[in-house]
């Protein structure tokens, strides 16, 4: 088939005569791994700040587990699930907010904010504990919450700009993977830091510090898209672009709410993502006071084995991301059928690993260690399932649509906390935690099940604005070649796997 070379007529003709695998793949580093880098690092930063409390809080409500010198708060188990529970009352609010402005605005202003004010509120966290106690804390994480809530739908608009079919899944996992990378991080270095001279205070200090650093970076670096980005080379910008068709960010597209919300695979989506959380959190928020209680362990230990399974789960992601990609793009599984083998691999394998977990007799600390980090370290998989479902169903609304998921998800993310204060009346007590894991292995059932029976993995009717100007045959050639391109998995557009 002929193609035209682009030295005459207009740049949308060139992409009417070229077959599906043109452009090539462009060789080394470019623009895009660079926004991607930028983004593992923000996912990173996101979650250090995220999670410092659930180590912090072992030594704020007992001086003897860290430094003595440092102030100790009177919580009980229920004022700490409460507390660990309120930055996800913020998050919720503007996940579907931060969607839509993502979209119309672009993501960069918003990932800037969004780590810059809750970098900055980690560092007075400190004060707000002396100076208000438990009432402060609880105000100041439903802040941060709020700021945070823009990361994950502008993530995802990111990625619906940047990360080319073939490469979808390479790059998405890449980004996310900084959410695990930070979380052990934080995890491991938090009980050091709570046991040293400077005390737990300074567990918020760095990571806020570090916070503020990345948004300097961002600042300068970072990019809405290939067409924003001044370094890009004609060829890597040319890349992307033919992946998704031509996109005009400038225009405001007008969101399909009723097709998105009454989508059998949406649906399945959301249910997906909710159950993933319920166990995901229950898990992070609860697994030092577990160790602590249950097994245990002083904070140091604690903190690092804390930090073992998200270590495991952040090395399992760099395996499970090209293998996806690989099957999909050799065509030895359909796009469909590789996300529903990941996603049953990342929730229902963590499933009987809870089941197994239940049984851990007290004082059993190896078996329990182990069985922790796999329920944990395999969550990865759901990174090639659910987690980048939203851009193979509808890449124009991908932010809008993790603002809706992600909303729904971190409801869970504040109830299951929440239930296992209810649950949980003595920390010491394994028969109790018992409960608790019986109940995220049948979330996690259901999740899966939802998923299997009714997700999808083609690009959705929806999915196309609607424009009042019509549509000229080259922009229905240009369209339709770029869903051909994303229904076809990307197979030709990398002949490099």
């Amino acid at each position: 088939m002929p193609f035209c070379c682009g030295c005459c007529g207009d740049a949308t003709s060139r992409y009417e005569y070229r077959p599906i695998g043109f452009p090539q793949q462009p060789s080394g580093f470019g623009a895009r791994h660079v926004q991607t880098l930028l983004l593992f690092f923000a996912l990173t930063v996101a979650y250090a700040l995220r999670v410092n409390l659930s180590v912090a809080i072992v030594a704020m409500v007992d001086r003897k587990a860290a430094n003595k010198d440092y102030e100790e708060f009177d919580w009980d188990e229920e004022t700490k699930s409460v507390i660990l529970s309120s930055f996800f009352w913020g998050y919720v609010v503007t996940q579907i907010p931060a969607g839509q402005l993502a979209q119309r605005y672009g993501p960069k202003i918003l990932l800037l904010f969004s780590i810059g004010v809750c970098s900055l509120l980690a560092v007075l966290t400190p004060f707000c504990a002396h100076a208000g106690g438990a009432k402060a804390v609880i105000g100041l994480r439903i802040v941060q919450g709020l700021s945070q809530g823009f990361i994950f739908p502008s993530t995802h608009t990111m990625l619906s700009r940047w990360a080319p079919a073939s490469e979808r899944g390479r790059l998405g996992t890449l980004s996310y993977a900084g959410a695990q990378f930070g979380t052990v991080i934080m995890l491991a270095v938090s009980g050091v830091l709570a046991s040293s001279s400077m005390g737990w205070p300074s567990i918020f200090y760095i990571s806020g510090a570090v916070g503020m650093l990345w948004s300097v970076a961002w600042f300068f670096y970072g990019s809405n898209s290939p067409a924003d980005y001044r370094g890009i080379a004609p060829e890597e910008r040319e890349f992307i672009e033919s992946s998704f068709g031509p996109q005009d960010h400038s225009r405001r597209i007008v969101t399909p709410w009723a097709a998105i919300l009454t989508s059998a695979p949406m649906i399945a989506l959301t249910v997906a993502h909710c159950c993933h959380n319920w166990g995901f959190w229950t898990l992070l928020t609860e697994m030092p006071t577990f160790m602590k209680e249950v097994l245990e362990m002083d904070i140091k230990k604690n903190a690092l084995l804390s930090s073992l399974p998200y270590l495991v789960m952040w090395m399992l992601s760099f395996v499970f991301s090209p293998l996806s990609d690989f099957l999909i793009n050799r065509q030895y599984l359909s796009r469909v059928a590789s996300r529903k083998l990941f996603n049953t691999i990342g929730l229902w394998v963590p499933m009987v690993a809870l089941l197994g977990l239940a049984f851990v007799p007290k004082g059993s600390s190896d078996l329990a260690i182990v069985l922790l980090t796999l329920a944990v370290g395999i969550n990865s998989a759901t990174y090639l399932g659910f987690q980048v479902n939203h851009i193979d169903l509808a890449p124009n609304h991908a932010g809008t649509m993790m603002g809706i998921t992600n909303c729904a998800a971190n409801i869970m993310s504040i109830i299951a906390p929440l239930i296992v204060g209810q649950v949980i009346t003595d920390a010491t007590d394994p028969i109790q935690w018992r409960r608790v894991f019986y109940i995220a292995a049948g979330v996690y059932f259901f999740g899966n099940l939802t998923f299997i029976i009714f997700g999808k993995a083609d690009i959705q009717p929806w999915n196309e604005p609607e424009s009042p100007i019509p549509r000229t045959m080259s922009n229905a050639n240009e369209t339709q070649s770029a869903r051909n391109a994303h229904n076809t998995d990307g197979n030709n557009a990398n002949h490099n796997d």
